[in-house]
């Protein structure tokens, strides 16, 4: 949001020059770990970013997963978390 022309004005004379701002990557800080569960528990998977709030994405193998009864999806600073209720052998 700081990109953008920036001016100094004495009155008689401006100088001006853009502002690029080059966004730096998202990188984990601490990747997910393998987890074991019994039937009908739950699983919490967490990582940490290097970015505050950055956009994230959760997937099984190709599948994209959004929240809903038994996804819970959390972004909280520094840090992304998946919850699992109700594991089945499915979600292995």
């Amino acid at each position: 949001e700081d990109t953008g022309e920036y001016s100094c004005d004495t009155g008689d004379q401006e100088t001006k020059a853009s502002l690029t701002v080059k966004a730096l990557p998202v990188l984990f800080k601490k990747e997910l770990k393998d987890k074991e569960a019994e039937e009908g528990a739950a699983v919490k998977f967490q990582c940490e970013l290097t970015k505050d709030n950055a956009t994230v994405e959760w997937r099984k193998g190709t599948m994209e997963l959004f929240p809903c009864a038994k996804y819970e999806i959390k972004l909280s600073g520094h840090t992304a978390e998946l919850v699992i209720h109700n594991v089945e052998l499915e979600d292995a």
